[in-house]
């Protein structure tokens, strides 16, 4: 046990420096959005992202007076609440931890993005759900606690609402395969709670918005071609893998050859992993991993699907983050069941929190040393309503890699390494009232303040 204490304390102080060393301080494009709707609470402006999220930064921004720090501390403290949780409630804690050695719990609690609170509540919806599955009773205090959880998550994401029809999916097979009539209820009165505050935050949305979940800002979904649609089929397999995540943003050749290699590691892991899912159906857990399962497949293809109706990104580690949580921990807690030894599984975790950690930080920058230059630059621009990064023009800043087997060098565009997007980010985060734009619409440009009028060595 303790050198899981050990490896937990490890991962928590990696994620509190991580973003340190990341040009923009692990704030991007999306982030901007969470920090602007969270400053102007409590009296919110727009609907495009639900509220969850930026109230929870907008909380921790009354302690630390500043974004970067609430996400900083919000993303730790949400790291800190699941190990203590799992430690001393007993559920699972070997198992967590290693799960936090993976791709998403690594990644989503490194940058300011709402996934990482979204991961936050999907952890402990599973624990309420596991007990409503489990116990021999029904305890109404852990369906109430999952409902609030679960409406929670759709505040949180909109896409929240996936988990909940995967769910509710589940719940079906559960009706007409399972014998415990107390599970079944169970089931039925969490969706029937959870889908009535699902349905009230709708309604609250589209009393104070006129919309939903702000469909009518989303814009027309881009030409769906081919390339895309295969890039989409890369990122969707590879919620399957629990460590690897590589996705060059490039469509070509070299590219596809890349993603395609990783399709095949995602196969083997999908086989591997199935192989221990089936030892599951002798024992009482069944249900529950059934459950797990139900949940990845089913917030993966709905995810997928909606990509195409939708303004949203390709899919990738971020997207793909609740179904690649559920399968591994699903697969976590089989594997200690069905194994003798950890010692395959804990060196493998560890290191790929190694490779992580160097893959992420393989051209360290200092954060704060940017950031010290562009925060003297701000007060000059205090009345600009808008943001845009006019630096794209420009010449792409490359990273240059060697591959020392083979004596060959190659040379690739981080996008977030690009100056414009690092000025973009940092002049958001000190102004977060500033509202950023995707493309340069408005006319007054006096109003706009320009990534290339900053200055940025």
């Amino acid at each position: 046990m303790a050198k899981y204490i050990v490896l937990a304390v490890l991962i928590i102080i990696l994620n509190f420096i991580h973003s340190f060393f990341l040009p923009s301080g692990g704030v991007y494009a999306d982030s901007l959005s969470y920090f602007e709707i969270a400053s102007d609470l409590p009296d919110p402006v727009t609907n495009l992202f639900p509220l969850g999220y930026p109230a929870m930064l907008r909380g921790f921004f009354e302690v630390f007076g500043d974004y970067f720090w609430a996400a900083k501390f919000l993303n730790t403290s949400m790291l800190v609440v699941i190990l203590l949780f799992s430690y001393f409630k007993s559920f699972y804690f070997k198992e967590t931890v290693l799960l936090m050695t993976g791709k998403t719990i690594l990644f989503v609690f490194s940058i300011a993005i709402s996934e990482g609170l979204f991961v936050f509540l999907l952890y402990f919806l599973l624990y309420y759900l596991n007990k409503i599955l489990l116990e021999h009773r029904n305890s109404y205090k852990n369906i109430l606690i999952a409902s609030l959880i679960m409406l929670a998550m759709f505040v949180s994401r909109y896409s929240g609402i996936y988990v909940y029809l995967s769910i509710g999916a589940f719940s079906v097979y559960l009706f007409f395969k399972g014998k415990d009539k107390m599970q079944i209820r169970g089931m039925i009165l969490f969706l029937l709670l959870s889908g009535l505050g699902i349905a009230g935050y709708l309604l609250f949305n589209y009393n104070i918005f006129g919309s939903f979940t702000g469909e009518n800002l989303r814009g027309k979904p881009e030409e769906i071609l081919p390339i895309y649609i295969i890039r989409d089929l890369f990122g969707t397999a590879n919620a399957i893998d629990p460590y690897i995540g590589l996705k060059p943003s490039s469509n070509s050749m070299a590219s596809l050859v890349v993603q395609f290699f990783v399709l095949m590691t995602d196969v083997f892991v999908f086989l591997y992993f199935l192989r221990y899912f089936k030892r599951a159906k002798a024992s009482s857990s069944y249900y529950f991993h059934a459950l797990l399962w139900t949940v990845a497949v089913g917030y993966a293809l709905s995810l997928l699907v909606s990509g195409c109706f939708q303004q949203i990104e390709e899919m990738n580690t971020r997207m793909m983050a609740a179904a690649n949580v559920c399968l591994f921990f699903s697969f976590l807690i089989l594997y200690f069941k069905n194994s003798n030894t950890d010692k395959v599984i804990f060196r493998v975790a560890c290191f790929f929190v190694a490779f992580f950690t160097l893959y992420s930080l393989k051209n360290p920058v200092n954060y704060f040393e940017n950031r010290n230059q562009i925060e003297p630059q701000m007060p000059k621009f205090s009345h600009k309503k808008y943001l845009y990064n006019d630096d794209r023009g420009g010449a792409d800043a490359l990273t240059t890699y060697h591959i020392p087997i083979i004596n060959k060098t190659f040379q690739y565009k981080h996008t977030n390494n690009q100056k414009g997007d690092v000025k973009q980010s940092i002049a958001g985060t000190i102004n977060p009232k500033i509202k950023w734009l995707k493309y340069d619409t408005i006319k007054d440009r006096s109003q706009v303040l320009y990534t290339s009028e900053l200055i940025l060595k």
